[in-house]
């Protein structure tokens, strides 16, 4: 059950190129879109298909094509739970390429969380566990006869008509989750027609018949159909919410997905020791725990050069409003020792021109008014 170390690397290169294509891809979509907005066209949102006429947004599915086809190798020669977590890879390509042309903005909490999705990426990667060698369709059809995922993928089918017929008409505009989940649960079953198609692909320049197998064929169909249902809904979530939304949230929900189906289809969880198991876990916790940070901060403006400007300010609701003790540096502490003299001074001459005889004479002047 090891992994051929050169597969290993093909498939890790593939994945990680992979990444930047679609990442890219993204960005090309949304400008397209964009485009059609400021010309008055009916929206992908709102049900209109005038995307279609836009070279941008050709530009962006050709990009997403050619990542598509570097991931689809990949799993040919690596197991699915190694590469899809290398998807984090494509959330950062996206949200550094939106920041520069797309004008959002990308605070240190984002930046936080892209450096948290690479290291939950790196750490998955390295426990991620070893499926179960599939080398043939014949063993492929076997694994997909299996009740466990058969069960699964009727509920995928399920769940995801019922977000298509009765959830998304009255929701999908409102909730960036709906359109998300639709692609998501039908992505696993398409990651699986995939894995069917690269196995047949790699036997047929071995020399096998694999076009007159039947399976290979229903493979090709079902990933059709799943491809075809994710770019629909993928245009429609991306016409409405922000890309820097978008694409975190599709990984954390994608990757999940995968990851079920994976280890129902190929039984890959049996085979892991504890700490394998643990590693795998924190890993991807984290990459959850960086998208949170890009997604639930988005709106807040907080850059590197205004960092000192939060830890030095005043808590609000704190008694007498007196500022915490920090060290600050010399300049600083003279400066405010200097401020606070001159305050001081200030206090004393006005105390200074105070006196009764004074008081007495106002109140008087005011008597006889």
């Amino acid at each position: 059950m090891e992994v051929n170390r050169l597969d290993f690397y093909i498939g890790l290169s593939l994945a990680m190129s992979s990444s930047i294509f679609i990442g890219g891809s993204f960005i090309l979509k949304k400008k397209g879109l964009l485009r059609l907005a400021g010309k008055g066209s009916m929206r992908a949102g709102q049900g209109g298909y005038a995307y279609l006429k836009e070279w941008l947004w050709w530009a962006g599915l050709i990009s997403m094509g050619a990542g598509e086809a570097a991931n689809f190798a990949a799993y040919a020669f690596a197991p699915a739970t190694l590469v899809t977590p290398l998807g984090a890879l494509s959330v950062l390509v996206s949200a550094v390429l939106a920041s520069y042309f797309l004008n959002e903005r990308l605070n240190v909490h984002g930046k936080v969380g892209c450096l948290m999705c690479i290291l939950g990426s790196t750490v998955m990667v390295i426990h991620a566990p070893l499926e179960e060698e599939v080398a043939s369709l014949s063993v492929m059809a076997e694994k997909l006869k299996d009740p466990g995922f058969i069960i699964f993928a009727l509920c995928v089918v399920v769940g995801s008509g019922a977000l298509v017929f009765f959830v998304a008409p009255r929701y999908g505009q409102k909730n960036v989750l709906v359109y998300i989940l639709i692609c998501s649960v039908i992505g696993s079953l398409s990651v699986s027609c995939v894995k069917g198609l690269g196995i047949g692909i790699k036997e047929l320049f071995a020399g096998t018949a694999v076009l007159k197998e039947p399976l290979f064929w229903a493979l090709l169909i079902c990933l059709v159909i799943c491809v075809s249902i994710q770019i629909s809904y993928l245009n429609k979530a991306l016409d409405i919410f922000n890309t820097s939304i978008v694409t975190p949230i599709y990984y954390v929900f994608f990757t999940t997905s995968v990851m079920a189906c994976s280890a129902i289809l190929f039984k890959e969880w049996l085979s892991m020791s504890t700490d394998g198991v643990v590693g795998t876990i924190s890993g991807f916790l984290t990459i959850i725990l960086g998208i949170f940070l890009l997604h639930a901060f988005k709106d807040i403006t907080f850059t590197w050069d205004s960092l000192p400007v939060y830890l030095r300010k005043r808590p609000e609701g704190s008694p007498w409003n007196h500022q915490p003790y920090m060290a600050l540096p010399r300049q600083e502490r003279k400066a405010e020792e200097e401020e606070e003299e001159g305050k001081s001074a200030r206090n004393g001459s006005s105390k200074a021109g105070y006196s009764p005889e004074n008081s007495t004479r106002r109140n008087n002047s005011f008597v006889a008014t």
